[in-house]
C-alpha cells in the first residue's frame, strides 16, 4: 500500500434553494435567455500521502498531447482534481495493507478464534458457563469471539448461529482424529456431538449447502473476473447550471455597461472519470485513468471580450472533450523504504496529484462547486509526464516534490526543452486540528498564460513565453467536528522570455472559507467561500523598450493607452454558497450559488449570479 504513516442564524439551505430556483426559472422563462459558453471527507486525513490519495482524483483535465497542439494543451479545460473515487480506492488499499509489527501480537478474533478464555474480556471465572467455554477453547479451539474481544454470552442465539458453532467444533474434532490423535477426544464429548448432530441435522445441511454454493459462486467469479490485480473505480457528475442575465463593462472599460453576457442559457452536461487501479503488491500500483465530458459554461465570443469572464465563472466539474474518451492518467506509484513514496508517469503527473491538500473537503465531485474554490489556483499549474515524491520526515512534517513536462512526447520539446512545472511543498500538522502547507512552484509556458484556468489567466501576447515563480500557503483549522475554518493566498511573478520583449507580470489571489461537515444530517456538507480570484496587480511588459501587451490596459481603460503599464483597475470578489446532500453511499446532490462581484477585476459591471445543481455518482 502506498500510504506513508497517516496522521492524522443564516438558513443556508433556504438561501441556496431560493437563489438556484430563481436562476433556473428565470433561465427558462426570460426571453433574452435564448441568446447565443472534476477531488480528504473528514475521513481522509490531510497528511495522508497524496500519492495514494490522488489515485482516483478528478485529474487535471488536459487534452491528449500531440505535437501540433503546443499552444493549447498546457492549459487545463478543468482545473479540478480529486473526487470521491479516491475514498473508495483508499478503503481498498487500507484493507490490503501489510500487518504492522505492533499488530502481530494482537489476536485476530475473526480468523483465528481465541486460544485462551482469558482473551474474552466479558467472560469471568464466576460465570456459570466458564468451565464449559474453557474446555471448548483450550481442548478444541473451536470458539471465536467478536472483534472487540467479547463473547457476549447473554446475547440471544438462533439455531443457525448455534449450528455454525457446532459445525466449527465438528471440523476441529475431525482434524484431531485425522491427525491420529483420537485418544485426545473423550467418548463423552463424541456422544454429545452425535446427539447434537442429529438434533441440528437440518441446520447443518443448510449451512454446508450455503458454503458449497458460495464456493461455486466464488470460483465462477474468479474465472470470469476482468483481472485478479485490477479494480475499477468511477465517478459520474451530472451538472445543471445557468446564470442570470447581466451586462459587463468590457468593450471598452469606460464605466458604462456595454457587453451583454452571451452565455446565460440553462445547460446540462456531464463529467465521467474512470480509474483502473492495478496493485501488484502491497507497496506499488499502476493507475490508468480515462475521462469524457461535455459540461461547459464558456462563452466563445472574442470580439467583445466576453471570453474573459470564463475563468471567473468556471465550475470545478466542467470538462468538454466533445464526448470523446481521453487518457487522464497513466502512472506508477511505489514505496522506497517506509517513509518515501515515488510517482513516475507518462500522464497525470502534476502538483495537484502529488502535493497533499490541507482542505479535507477539496473535491470537484463532493466539495465546492466552482473551479476557484477547489484549491489555491497556483497549484493548478499543469503537467503531464514526469516524476514526484512524498517524503514523511516525521509524524507531523512531510515534503512533496514534482517535476512534470507538458509536451514530453514531442521531440521538439521533450522533458526539458518545452513547457514544464516544478515545485515543492512542505506540509505541517502541528496538531490534530490544524493543517498547514507552504509551497513554491516554477513554471515555463509558451502560450501567454499561467495555465491555472482561474481569474486573470492570460498575462501576455499570443504565444508569449514566460517563466513564472509562484509562492503560496494554505491553512485549515477544525474548530469543532462540525466547523472548519480555512484559507489560502498565492502570488506569482512571471518574466517574459521572448526576444525583443522585457518586463514581468505579477498576480495575487486569496480565499477564506468555512466548511460545515454533517450539516443537518450525517454525510452532508455545507460551505461558504469568499475570495479574490488571481488578479494582475502589476504588468510592465515592453517591446523594444516601449510599453506593450499589458493585459489590463489592452482590455481597454479610459484615459490609458492600450498596452501601457499598470494593474487591474478593481478587484473581483467571489462569494459561493453550497450544500451537499448525501442520498446514500453512492449518490449526492449539491445545489449552490456563486456571486461574482466586479467580474474581470472591473467595476461598473453587473454582478454575475451563477446557479448550479450537481449530482454525483460514485462506484
Amino acid at each position: 500500500m502506498l500510504k506513508i504513516k497517516p496522521k492524522a442564524s443564516i438558513n443556508l439551505v433556504a438561501l441556496t434553494a431560493t437563489t438556484i430556483s430563481s436562476t433556473l426559472i428565470l433561465s427558462a422563462l426570460h426571453p433574452n435567455y435564448a441568446q447565443a459558453e472534476v477531488q480528504k471527507e473528514a475521513a481522509i486525513a490531510s497528511n495522508e500521502s497524496e500519492l495514494v490519495r490522488s489515485i482516483g482524483y478528478d485529474p487535471m483535465i488536459m487534452p491528449t498531447t500531440t505535437a501540433n497542439q503546443s499552444q493549447t494543451l498546457q492549459s487545463p479545460t478543468n482545473p479540478s482534481t480529486d473526487s470521491e473515487v479516491i475514498r473508495a480506492i483508499n478503503t481498498e488499499l487500507v484493507q490490503s495493507k501489510p500487518v504492522k509489527t505492533s499488530d502481530r501480537t494482537k489476536p485476530n478474533l475473526n480468523a483465528q478464534g481465541v486460544t485462551s478464555v482469558s482473551q474474552l474480556s466479558d467472560v469471568r471465572p464466576t460465570d456459570w458457563a466458564f468451565t464449559a467455554l474453557q474446555s471448548l477453547v483450550e481442548r478444541y479451539g473451536c470458539i471465536a469471539g467478536y472483534p472487540d474481544s467479547t463473547f457476549r454470552g447473554r446475547q440471544a442465539t438462533s439455531r443457525y448461529e448455534f449450528a455454525a458453532g457446532l459445525n466449527a467444533c465438528l471440523d476441529k474434532i475431525n482434524e484431531i482424529i485425522s491427525a491420529g490423535l483420537a485418544d485426545k477426544v473423550s467418548q463423552e464429548d463424541l456422544a454429545t456431538l452425535k446427539k447434537l448432530q442429529e438434533e441440528f441435522a437440518a441446520e447443518l445441511a443448510t449451512l454446508r449447502g450455503r458454503v458449497d454454493a458460495l464456493e461455486a459462486k466464488t470460483a465462477k467469479l474468479e474465472a470470469q473476473q476482468f483481472s485478479t490485480t485490477t479494480k475499477l473505480f468511477g465517478q459520474a457528475i451530472f451538472g445543471l447550471q445557468s446564470r442570470l442575465p447581466n451586462t459587463g463593462n468590457l468593450t471598452p472599460r469606460d464605466g458604462t455597461r456595454n457587453t451583454v453576457d452571451d452565455a446565460t442559457n440553462l445547460t446540462f452536461g456531464y463529467n465521467l472519470q474512470l480509474s483502473l487501479v492495478t496493485q501488484f503488491d502491497n507497496r506499488s500500483l499502476l493507475l490508468t485513468g480515462i475521462q469524457a465530458g461535455n459540461a461547459s459554461t464558456a462563452s466563445t465570443l472574442f470580439a467583445n471580450n466576453n471570453f474573459l469572464t470564463n475563468t471567473y465563472t468556471r465550475l470545478g466539474y466542467e470538462l468538454d472533450t466533445a464526448n470523446s474518451i481521453q487518457l487522464s492518467d497513466l502512472s506508477y506509484r511505489f514505496l522506497v523504504g517506509d517513509n518515501l513514496a515515488v510517482i513516475v508517469g507518462a500522464a497525470g503527473v502534476a502538483p495537484s496529484s502529488v502535493f497533499r491538500g490541507p482542505n479535507r473537503y477539496e473535491s470537484a465531485g463532493q466539495g465546492a462547486l466552482s473551479a476557484f474554490a477547489q484549491r489555491n489556483p497556483i497549484l493548478n499549474f499543469p503537467g503531464q509526464a514526469g516524476i514526484g515524491f512524498d517524503w514523511q520526515i516525521s509524524d507531523n512534517i512531510s515534503l512533496q516534490g514534482v517535476y512534470a513536462a507538458a509536451l514530453a512526447s514531442d521531440p521538439n520539446n521533450g522533458l526539458t526543452g518545452g513547457p514544464f512545472t516544478a515545485g515543492v511543498q512542505l506540509a505541517l500538522t502541528p496538531s490534530d486540528a490544524i493543517d498547514l502547507a507552504l509551497y513554491y512552484l516554477n513554471s515555463y509556458t509558451t502560450n501567454a498564460s499561467l495555465n491555472t484556468g482561474v481569474g486573470d489567466n492570460l498575462i501576455g501576447p499570443i504565444a508569449g513565453r514566460f517563466s513564472t515563480n509562484a509562492f503560496g500557503g494554505t491553512a485549515t483549522w477544525r474548530i469543532s467536528p462540525q466547523i472548519t475554518l480555512g484559507g489560502w493566498a498565492g502570488y506569482t511573478t512571471s518574466a517574459t522570455r521572448d526576444a525583443g520583449l522585457g518586463g514581468s507580470v505579477d498576480t495575487f489571489n486569496w480565499m477564506a472559507f468555512l466548511n460545515f461537515p454533517d450539516l443537518f444530517a450525517e454525510g452532508n456538507l455545507g460551505g461558504i467561500y469568499v475570495g479574490q480570484p488571481p488578479k494582475i496587480t502589476s504588468s510592465n511588459l515592453t517591446q523594444n523598450g516601449v510599453p506593450a501587451f499589458n493585459i489590463p490596459s489592452a482590455i481597454g481603460l479610459a484615459g490609458v493607452a492600450p498596452g501601457d503599464f499598470g494593474g487591474q483597475p478593481a478587484s473581483t470578489t467571489h462569494l459561493e454558497l453550497f450544500y451537499r446532500m448525501r442520498l446514500n453511499d453512492n449518490i449526492s446532490i449539491t445545489p449552490g450559488v456563486l456571486f461574482i462581484f466586479n467580474p474581470v477585476q472591473t467595476s461598473g459591471s453587473d454582478t454575475i449570479t451563477v446557479g448550479a445543481i450537481r449530482t454525483t455518482f460514485t462506484f
